[in-house]
């Protein structure tokens, strides 16, 4: 696995794919840089090479040439996060860009344009994947969000690259994050499913049964296999047509040795609102006109314990409707058992959308091993699915 240790960037023109796709609000402003922030460290060992890098990322989901989706907006925000001139370019293609390009300096950066202002970028375009290429020496991708989707600007451009591609660090330890839990972590292994749909998590579930020691299974999703196993949930979220799944992959465990934990009891509230009446109920006797919101008081001690004693711990999704402050405490308990698991030596690795957003409402970015910056990337490297963009750096 070729990372930017195997190569001296003197005098080199790095093409950087990095994922710059950061929330504005109507000002333009960027609201949250993390993203940014995580591709320093991979611009600045270049440029202290003394090498110049050439950054393209795309913003939003543009139908072509859009004003509020240009790139010059986040550049005053990069140039704040890395401490260094950012040029500007108005495109990302032709002959101005190459003339731009070939005048960098080393030390130097210059930030493309937005990439999906062009259909080819999405469409995995060759031939704008080679006017790319003309722009750099070295192509260097590390946007692990982006892994997923055999972009031209991900994917395809690499191909021009030959001996001279590499990933960034941000993208490398994403990979190696991830081999962790799923290949050379130490046991035991828990992996903790949260969010609304068993749907979206089957092939995860799938796919990892063989790799986990225990399994926790939380948030809306474990009503499904509540009311499977013949509970009562009220008017808690359930996919009733995917019952019949959620008793065979507790099958599949069992053949597995895997020990899955469901929660035992729940934070019951008669309206899906902050302000509603709650109460703690097991997690089987649920009456009508209530619904599951959050897990209860036993759960939680249930899975603490479950934590503590686990090595390498994978979350991915909450335990509850955490939004509402009235039912994120048992996310935010988890949160707490999973930092001081950390603290005592595990690995732990968050990914996936709601796991991301609620590790940093409730202050635990710091305390966990990593934190992962894809959410469909991550999804789909734990179901067992090569990424393109990794694939086209292997190649």
């Amino acid at each position: 696995m070729k990372t930017l240790n195997d190569f001296n960037f003197e005098n080199k023109k790095a093409l950087i794919r990095v994922d710059f796709n950061v929330p504005l609000n109507e000002n333009f402003e960027v609201t949250d840089a993390t993203r940014i922030i995580s591709a320093k460290p991979t611009i600045i060992k270049i440029l202290e090479d003394g090498g110049s890098c050439i950054l393209m990322s795309h913003l939003g989901r543009p139908k072509g040439f859009q004003e509020e989706f240009s790139l010059k907006h986040i550049a005053k925000k990069v140039e704040d996060v890395l401490g260094v001139e950012v040029k500007t370019v108005a495109d990302c293609i032709g002959d101005d860009v190459e003339a731009d390009a070939a005048s960098l300096q080393p030390g130097q950066i210059l930030l493309l344009e937005n990439l999906r202002f062009y259909k080819e970028e999405t469409a995995g375009d060759k031939d704008f994947a080679e006017k790319l290429s003309k722009l750099g020496d070295i192509y260097v991708n590390d946007a692990f969000g982006t892994a997923h989707r055999a972009h031209a600007s991900t994917t395809i451009v690499a191909q021009f690259f030959e001996g001279k591609k590499c990933f960034g660090s941000l993208l490398a330890q994403e990979i190696e994050s991830i081999k962790k839990v799923m290949e050379t972590g130490e046991k035991p292994v828990l992996a903790i499913l949260g969010g609304a749909k068993v749907s979206s998590k089957i092939t995860i579930i799938e796919n990892i049964l063989d790799k986990v020691d225990h399994l926790i299974i939380g948030g809306g999703m474990a009503f499904t296999f509540v009311k499977a196993q013949g509970g009562k949930i009220g008017n808690s979220i359930c996919e009733d047509d995917k019952m019949p799944l959620a008793l065979e992959i507790l099958e599949q465990a069992k053949a597995k040795n895997v020990q899955v934990h469901i929660p035992v009891d729940t934070i019951a509230a008669d309206d899906f609102s902050n302000d509603a009446n709650t109460q703690v109920l097991d997690i089987n006797e649920i009456p009508d006109g209530w619904e599951g919101v959050d897990a209860g008081p036993k759960s939680r001690a249930q899975f603490h314990d479950v934590v503590m004693q686990s090595k390498t711990i994978l979350w991915n999704g909450p335990l509850g409707v955490f939004e509402m402050e009235s039912f994120a405490n048992g996310t935010i308990e988890l949160g707490n058992s999973i930092a001081e698991a950390t603290k005592n030596g595990a690995f732990s690795l968050v990914g996936g959308g709601d796991s991301v957003a609620a590790v940093k409402q409730f202050g635990f970015e710091d305390k966990v091993s990593y934190v992962s910056t894809g959410g469909g990337a991550m999804l789909e490297s734990l179901e067992g699915k090569t990424l393109p963009g990794i694939a086209a750096i292997l190649e």
